[in-house]
C-alpha cells in the first residue's frame, strides 16, 4: 500500500497509543462515514500508532450519545478494520462534556471508562464550570481516574501555576493535544501546553483527531523529534502503558512517511 501522506519521511513515533480521537463514523463531529474513518485510521497507522482509543463526544445538547449506541457503532468499525486487514488495536471510551447528563452517568455508573479506570471529560472553553471540582470528586468516589481533556485550551485558566496545580492536587490527570504544541489551536493554547510540559504535569498525549487536517498537522508535530524527546523526558507519559494486548497479525504493508 502506498503512503497516504504526500511527503514520505520516516517518523520515530514514541507514542504507541493515542488516547483521544473521534473516528467512529457519524455520531459526532469527527469522521462522517466508514470510508473516512478507514482512511483516518490508516493515516494514524502510518504515523506509527499501534493502538487508538476512540472517544466520541457525549453531551446532552450537542451529541446525546449513549453507551449502547457508541458500542454498536464501535463494533461496526472494528469489523471494517478487520476486513481491511489493518494491524492496529482499537479501544472504546468517550469524551464527556461536563453537564448534568455527565453527572447522572457517573451516579448511575453508565460511563465508558478507558482501560476500565480512566474517564476523559471536557468543559466549556470559556467559562469555568462551578461543579468542576465536584465532578472530579464524584469520579474518584466511584473508583475512576478523572482525565481532563486538552486543559491547555481552556481560556478560563488565567493563573497556570496556581490553577493547573490545584486541579492536580484534587486528583485530575491531564491529556494534552499534541497539535497544541505547534500552535494549531492558537498562541495561548501553545503557551499553556508548553507550561504543562515544562512543569511535568502531562499524563496523556492525544491527537484529538476529527478530520484529515488534524492528522496532517500531527505529522508535523511528530517530526519535531527534540520536542517529543523533551515531552517524554519531563513528564511521565502513560499512553504506552495502555498498549497491553497482542495485535492479531495481518499481512498489511504500509509506505514510509
Amino acid at each position: 500500500m502506498l503512503s497516504i501522506f504526500r511527503k514520505k519521511r520516516k517518523i520515530s513515533n514514541k507514542i504507541e497509543t493515542d488516547f483521544h480521537s473521534h473516528l467512529i463514523p457519524g455520531i459526532d463531529d469527527g469522521a462522517s462515514n466508514l470510508e473516512e474513518s478507514l482512511k483516518l485510521i490508516k493515516m494514524m497507522h502510518e504515523l506509527g500508532y499501534k493502538k487508538l482509543i476512540l472517544t466520541p463526544h457525549t453531551a446532552i445538547e450537542t451529541f446525546p450519545n449513549t453507551k449502547k449506541n457508541i458500542l454498536k457503532n464501535f463494533e461496526l468499525l472494528k469489523d471494517t478494520i478487520k476486513k481491511a486487514k489493518i494491524e492496529i488495536e482499537l479501544e472504546i471510551g468517550s469524551e464527556y462534556f461536563l453537564d448534568q447528563g455527565f453527572l447522572l452517568l457517573i451516579e448511575e455508573e453508565q460511563l465508558l471508562p478507558i482501560d476500565k479506570e480512566y474517564v476523559l471529560f471536557e468543559t466549556s472553553r470559556i467559562n469555568k464550570p462551578s461543579n468542576l471540582e465536584d465532578a472530579i470528586y464524584q469520579l474518584k468516589i466511584k473508583g475512576y481516574k478523572p482525565v481532563i481533556a486538552h486543559p491547555e485550551r481552556y481560556r478560563y485558566i488565567l493563573n497556570c501555576e496556581k490553577e493547573y496545580k490545584e486541579l492536580k492536587r484534587l486528583g485530575a490527570l491531564f491529556q494534552v493535544n499534541l497539535n497544541s504544541f505547534n500552535g494549531y489551536y492558537g498562541k495561548e493554547a501553545k503557551e499553556k501546553a508548553m507550561f504543562l510540559m515544562k512543569e511535568g504535569l502531562i499524563d496523556f498525549l492525544g491527537s484529538d483527531i476529527h478530520k484529515f487536517r488534524h492528522v496532517e498537522n500531527l505529522q508535523k508535530v511528530l517530526q519535531d523529534l527534540p520536542l517529543i524527546e523533551e515531552i517524554f523526558s519531563k513528564n511521565k507519559i502513560l499512553n504506552n502503558t495502555l498498549f497491553k494486548k497482542k495485535v492479531e497479525k495481518f499481512s498489511f504493508k504500509e509506505g514510509l512517511i
